[in-house]
């Protein structure tokens, strides 16, 4: 089951953030047809947020296609995000773990390695592509 966080100060809406932690979940392979998000009270107690956030995050997720609650029993998967094969996913975790720690060996902070990530993605451009 899907563990949902909040950071406070990162400027993102609260409901964004459990809305994009459940897309992240499905393209990662950690959520799946048919799985069962947690209820909105859990929600709500776990993060200490107004239960009406997380009903704003799950509404959000029905009008994508991405879940639907069923009354009485919650609010399950209902479709999945294009995603590469967990076998694959896994090669490139190494591999980003492997630069990562570099990164750290190398004096770079979090912040300085998410700068450098955003940057890099904003640049690339894929082989082709004009």
């Amino acid at each position: 089951m899907i563990e949902f966080r909040v950071e406070t100060g990162s400027g993102v809406p609260p409901y964004l953030q459990l809305v994009h932690q459940v897309e992240h979940a499905l393209r990662l392979g950690q959520l799946r047809v048919g799985d069962r998000l947690p209820t909105v009270k859990e929600v709500a107690k776990r993060l200490v947020i107004n239960p009406n956030t997380v009903l704003k995050a799950y509404r959000e997720l029905e009008h994508k296609g991405l879940a639907k609650g069923r009354p009485g029993q919650g609010t399950f998967v209902e479709r999945e995000l294009a995603g590469l094969p967990v076998e694959r996913q896994a090669e490139l975790r190494t591999a980003l773990d492997s630069w990562l720690a570099s990164a750290y060996q190398a004096g770079m902070d979090a912040d300085g390695i998410a700068a450098m990530v955003a940057t890099a993605l904003h640049e690339f451009r894929p082989e082709g592509s004009t």
